[in-house]
């Protein structure tokens, strides 16, 4: 395009832009572009974390080799914890507060340490979770991947670290008289819905804890009361047949009193189903479903916040 001017040159000027007028978001659109870092579908988003699969488990055998890595002790400590845990609460409970009321030594024992290693898998699972974005914050800002990685790697590498334990635990049973039997096979489904449960949770607190630091302050506390609430010392009916027997049905349908007591009628002879409530797997798998679908969904609904501001 050209003009003459007073003086008889010729000025020539640029052409008119086609995209002159468009705002930023129809130019992204004419031209393809998408917003960095935002959220995909949900569909796409769970196709992207089966592509990571390989990451998430070396990322939590990782996270575990180093968690112990400057103890003389080392993965001792993984088994040794739980256990020094379950011998104090076994002095205060067991032989000061008699706690074990309505069972035998031989049944209180092995019913106390399945209880503090099973509630440790989840404790541990949730506090990870509360500092798996807020913690790596780093790793976050510098590498794009599926945010929901890291609390499943969490969640994951706490499954790990019971496994180890368990080898203590069917010690345990062995030497106060629970040996193996068909029902140890329940062990396995009961595990699967507990990692289900205790990954939904670690999703929750990962986008609850990425924006609030300081919850991860406030989780011991409600840790510590969620452990007392769930007969991990104590069988629940047997303590509080004196109470009204709703707050006893309420306590006993907690998850983690769920999956401690079918862990607990799987491994220990004398303890019996009729320490169970009703419909018990059904309520394990829904509490299973439920807080893992809700928490993927809830992290995913976050994902392109997570590691800004």
């Amino acid at each position: 395009m050209s003009e003459t001017t007073h003086d008889g040159r010729v000025v020539v000027s640029d052409r008119p832009s086609p995209d002159d007028g468009l705002s930023a978001t129809e130019l992204a659109a004419k031209y393809g572009l998408a917003v960095s870092g935002a959220r995909p579908g949900l569909a796409e988003y769970v196709r992207q974390m089966w592509g990571r699969r390989h990451f998430i488990l070396a990322f939590s055998q990782a996270k575990l080799t180093a968690q112990y890595s400057q103890a003389k002790l080392g993965q001792l400590w993984q088994v040794a914890t739980p256990l020094l845990n379950a011998l104090v609460y076994f002095l205060i409970f067991g032989l000061i507060l008699n706690a074990d009321r309505g069972m035998s030594r031989e049944v209180y024992i092995p019913f106390l340490v399945t209880g503090v290693f099973v509630f440790t898998f989840t404790q541990s699972s949730v506090m990870a979770g509360v500092r798996a974005i807020s913690g790596n914050l780093g790793l976050v800002r510098a590498l794009h991947f599926p945010r929901a990685s890291l609390p499943i790697s969490f969640a994951l590498q706490q499954l790990q670290q019971l496994l180890f334990s368990m080898i203590v635990l069917f010690c345990v049973a062995v030497g106060f008289g629970s040996y193996p039997r068909l029902s140890w096979l329940l062990i396995v489904p009961v595990l699967v819905l507990q990692f289900l449960f205790n990954t939904g949770l670690a999703l929750i607190m990962a986008r609850m804890g990425s924006k609030t630091p300081d919850l991860a302050q406030l989780m011991p506390f409600v840790m510590r009361t969620w452990m007392y609430a769930s007969g991990v010392m104590f069988s629940i009916p047997v303590m509080l047949a004196d109470h009204p027997k709703w707050i006893a049905d309420i306590l006993q349908w907690n998850p983690a009193a769920i999956y401690m007591d079918l862990m607990r009628f799987a491994l220990i002879d004398g303890y019996g189903s009729e320490n169970l409530p009703p419909h018990v797997w059904a309520v394990a798998g829904g509490w299973a479903v439920l807080i893992a679908l809700g928490g993927f969904v809830y992290f995913w609904k976050a994902e392109e916040r997570y590691g800004r501001g």
